[in-house]
């Protein structure tokens, strides 16, 4: 399987949760490819915010190699699943969509709720970090 998460700039959020999810993919025996991209073009190339770099360390999983990357509608093709932070994230990308099957591919991360955004917030990164941990694990017992 290949799962794609997003947010707004993938330097917060989705890179966590695809460093988190690829921690508990390999724990857990599975050949399953994550990746990250952002919706706004801002940090193209740049590594995660030293904010969730630190929270992924302390919890043993290295993010720090990761590249932002912005999100482009041939991604639809190389994904399986995409996985959105917010309701914004989700129209952003809804709107690059050109048919039912790329719509299909496109969920909400925790389902009916946001992954708040914690740039702007220090002390929002540990709660974000465990938020999307324990998504990630209900994500690898579900799909597995």
């Amino acid at each position: 399987m290949r799962i794609l998460m997003v947010c707004l700039g993938n330097i917060c959020r989705s890179p966590l949760a695809h460093g988190i999810l690829e921690h508990k993919v390999k724990e857990a025996g599975l050949d399953w490819e994550i990746d990250s991209a952002g919706t706004g073009d801002w940090h193209i190339g740049h590594a995660p915010d030293k904010r969730s770099v630190q929270v992924a360390k302390d919890h043993g999983i290295d993010i720090s190699m990761q590249r932002a990357q912005f999100f482009i509608p041939d991604l639809f093709e190389a994904y399986d699943r995409i996985l959105v932070m917010d309701r914004q994230n989700y129209k952003d990308v809804i709107a690059q969509t050109e048919n039912q099957e790329h719509r299909d591919k496109v969920t909400l991360f925790l389902d009916n709720d946001i992954v708040p955004d914690p740039y702007y917030d220090s002390n929002m990164f540990k709660p974000v970090f465990d938020l999307i941990e324990k998504r990630c694990q209900q994500l690898v017992a579900e799909w597995r």
